[in-house]
C-alpha cells in the first residue's frame, strides 16, 4: 500500500512542493501513518518536509475561549490554520517563495515565535492535521489522503495515547467522547472529508491498511 501511495506522490511535478495532507479523526492513527509515508517517499530520492500540527496550535486564551470541555471550541479554535495558511502552505504552493515556516506556536511555553526554512523546488510535503480539509485550508492541498477508521477504535487508540496527561484511561476515554471525538463528528458532518480526500485509507488496523481509494 505504501509503495503505491508513495510511487504517485514521487512521479508527480506540479513546478513547487507537491504539498500532502494526512487527514483523519482523532485517534486515526496520522502521526505514524504520515512517518512511515514520509519515509517510503525519501527512498525513491526526493526531498521529503515532515511538518505535523502540532507547531501550529493558538495560544491558550484562544484554545479555550469556548472552555476546555468544548466540542465546537476544539474543532474551530484548537489550530491557527491562518497562520499554517499563510506561512507555510501558501509559499510552498504556486508561485511562493519556498520560505515556509516548519513551526509557529510552543505548546509548552505558549509562545508565537515562527521558525522558518527553504524547501527544495521538488520536495514533498507531508503534513497530518485533523480537520486539514476545513474550507480556509482546502484548496492549499496538492493531495489529501484520509485515514478512515471506526469512531470507538480511533477513541480507545487516542485514549490510551492519552491516558497519562488526561488523568487515566477512563478520564481520557471521557473526554476524547465529550470533547475530541465530539469534534471530529462536526468535521465529519461539516465538510465531508472523506468523500473530498484524493486517497482514502482504511485504517481500521494500523497494522495492516488498505488503500480503499486512489
Amino acid at each position: 500500500m505504501l509503495d503505491a501511495v508513495s510511487a504517485r506522490l514521487a512521479e508527480q511535478d506540479p513546478g513547487h512542493p507537491l504539498r500532502v495532507g494526512i487527514d483523519g479523526v482523532c485517534g486515526a492513527g496520522k502521526t505514524t501513518f504520515a512517518n512511515e509515508l514520509a519515509a517510503q517517499l525519501a527512498s525513491t530520492g526526493r526531498a521529503v518536509l515532515r511538518l505535523d500540527s502540532d507547531g501550529f496550535h493558538h495560544v491558550r486564551h484562544i484554545r479555550y475561549r469556548q472552555g476546555r470541555e468544548s466540542a465546537r471550541g476544539y474543532y474551530e479554535d484548537a489550530y491557527d490554520f491562518d497562520a499554517l495558511r499563510r506561512l507555510t502552505l501558501e509559499p510552498l504552493g504556486p508561485g511562493g517563495s519556498r520560505r515556509y515556516a516548519w513551526h509557529v506556536h510552543d505548546l509548552a511555553t505558549d509562545e508565537v515565535e515562527p521558525r522558518f526554512a527553504e524547501a527544495e523546488p521538488d520536495a514533498i510535503v507531508v503534513f497530518d492535521a485533523t480537520f486539514l480539509q476545513r474550507d480556509e485550508l482546502r484548496e492549499c492541498w496538492d493531495e489529501v489522503i484520509f485515514l478512515d477508521a471506526p469512531r470507538e477504535r480511533a477513541l480507545e487508540r487516542g485514549a490510551r495515547r492519552d491516558a497519562a496527561s488526561l488523568g487515566g484511561l477512563d478520564a481520557a476515554r471521557l473526554v476524547y467522547d465529550a470533547r475530541y471525538m465530539a469534534a471530529c463528528d462536526l468535521y465529519l458532518a461539516e465538510q465531508d472529508p472523506r468523500t473530498r480526500a484524493s486517497i482514502v485509507i482504511d485504517n481500521a488496523d494500523p497494522a495492516h491498511p488498505l488503500l480503499a481509494r486512489r
